[in-house]
């Protein structure tokens, strides 16, 4: 406190002037500093303004530059295309100018043509103007010979009713029923030729549509056959098959609905059923089972339940893929199955699934022979069997079981009639009645189509000889071509041609009415007379 007293007494500044002239120096070189920033940056801006407008000008130059090069050249180049527009133009007018010339050159040669045809025409008018005056007095002459004929001919009919003694009228009517007799002896003639011809070009036309047909379907002369026998490992099994006090085997009859029959057969177990939908689902029940080796009660049942959902789907699956390979749309799903079912039921050992494919397909090239409608065709032939999927639940002839079913389901008026009268059964309302009736027949009689045990093809060959040997005047008969033809041998002393022809159509006759076989069977008699000399 003292020596601040006596500084400010000896007349030294103090710390606060200190202070303020500090801050007041600091306040000064601040806005100095901010001035000359600012004096600075505008000197910058205008630096920066002065060479963006230099650069500005520069592309301005440039801009214009090319601006002017681009116009000359498109001048340039309009130029071209003007001359090139001028040359094709010139061209054309060329081209014109010389088709012109050609026309005219056409035109001229015409107009020498219709000149020269024009005298032609004149000559020839001459011609006919001459000779329609010959004509004209010709007919003239003619008429009077015709007139004078007519007189000479009423003056003989005068004299020819006077030596006979009957009147015109008589003559009249004898003359026509002499006419009217020769007419009907022509008519009855031209009308057998015509239904003779008629016959042969239709059985000629019908060979050539049928063997059409058979060759454009390649089908499979095999067909698989519905197993029901199952393979064991060892007869130990077949004592697991039957379980303790017959169990196992009560359970799967009562699970599967099928027989169940184990013999002394060695490495078999045969399912037995007329079911064979039902039979395959306990053949393959049993082969599950012998392959797990569990087989009891319970595990019968689960497995059945499991296969027998399997071949719900898989019947359905299987007639949705006939469906498909025959083309056919619109079937209900119940007829998917029937259709399915069908590939495990056979006729004659043929495959009835695949022999109505084959009838689809048959039908289709018939009808397309003929001009019909292919699709309806091949439908009634796919369709045609499908009552034999059930015919063994339902009481019938499986034709009259399938169109009750398919009506259901309101197939066309000519699918049901092919189904139910493509045996005969009904009367044909539609041509693919019988359609479906050839096809079926060439299916199932076609070589390796169907199959007979060898003990029932021999009885039947038998049975051919035996209707043929019981007539009059045969010495010996013979069925050849696997039962499909019998060659009758006559003695040709006692058999004449009629006899022979009458013993072909009996034979025939009994045949049909005797036996049941597929196909046809082709009658011949063989009548022979042989006149042997020896010359030394």
């Amino acid at each position: 406190m003292n020596s601040y007293l006596i500084a400010e007494a000896a007349g030294q500044p103090s710390d606060s002037s200190v202070v303020l002239a500090i801050l007041g120096g600091c306040a000064i070189g601040a806005v100095v500093a901010l001035l000359g920033g600012y004096l600075l940056m505008r000197w910058r801006n205008r630096n920066r303004i002065e060479e963006s407008t230099r650069e500005a000008d520069r592309i301005l130059a440039e801009a214009k530059a090319e601006s002017d090069v681009l116009r000359k050249k498109a001048e340039v180049d309009a130029k071209a295309e003007f001359l090139k527009g001028q040359e094709n133009i010139r061209k054309e007018g060329d081209g014109m100018r010389a088709e012109i010339k050609e026309a005219e050159k056409r035109l001229s040669k015409r107009e020498d043509n219709l000149e020269g045809k024009l005298d032609t025409l004149a000559t020839k008018e001459k011609n006919l103007e001459q000779q329609s005056k010959k004509l004209a007095s010709r007919t003239d002459s003619v008429r009077a010979k015709e007139a004078e004929a007519e007189e000479l001919l009423a003056n003989r009919r005068e004299l020819l009713l006077q030596a006979s003694g009957i009147s015109h009228d008589e003559a009249q009517r004898i003359i026509l029923d002499e006419v009217k007799h020769e007419m009907e002896h022509e008519s009855a003639v031209l009308i057998e030729k015509a239904v003779t011809t008629a016959k042969e070009e239709a059985v000629q036309r019908s060979r050539e549509i049928t063997l059409t047909a058979i060759q454009r379907y390649a089908g499979d002369h095999t067909s698989e056959s519905t197993v029901s026998t199952v393979e064991i490992p060892s007869d130990e099994m077949k004592g697991r098959v039957i379980g303790r006090e017959g169990r196992n085997i009560r359970a799967f009859e009562k699970a599967t609905g099928v027989d169940v029959i184990v013999d002394d057969t060695p490495g078999i177990v045969v399912v037995s059923a007329f079911d064979p939908v039902r039979r395959e689902i306990a053949r393959r029940t049993l082969e599950k089972l012998i392959s797990d080796g569990r087989i009891h009660p319970g595990r019968i049942e689960e497995l059945t339940a499991q296969i027998q959902k399997d071949m719900q789907e898989e019947l359905l699956e299987t007639g949705k893929k006939a469906a498909v390979e025959a083309a056919i749309g619109g079937l209900h799903r119940k007829q998917h199955e029937l259709l399915g079912r069908l590939r495990y039921r056979t006729s004659y050992g043929q495959n009835v699934l695949r022999h109505s494919l084959e009838v689809a397909f048959l039908c289709q090239s018939i009808a397309d022979e003929l001009g019909l409608d292919g699709r309806l065709a091949r439908r009634c032939g796919l369709l045609h069997d499908i009552g034999k999927a059930i015919d063994h639940e339902i009481e019938g002839s499986h034709q009259k079981i399938g169109a009750d079913f398919c009506k259901r389901f309101n197939e066309k008026p000519e699918v049901l009639n092919a189904i139910e009268g493509h045996h005969g059964d009904i009367p044909a309302t539609s041509p693919y009645t019988p359609i479906v009736m050839a096809a079926d027949a060439i299916s199932a009689a076609r070589p390796g189509g169907r199959r007979e045990s060898l003990e029932r093809y021999t009885q039947r060959l038998q049975q051919l000889e035996e209707i043929a040997m019981v007539h009059s005047g045969v010495k010996e008969a013979f069925a050849i071509q696997a039962g499909r033809e019998i060659r009758v041998i006559v003695d040709a002393k006692r058999v004449d041609d009629a006899t022979a022809a009458y013993i072909a159509r009996d034979v025939a006759k009994q045949v049909e009415e005797q036996m049941t076989y597929p196909g046809e069977i082709r009658v011949t008699v063989l009548r022979e007379v042989r006149a042997v000399a020896t010359a030394r």
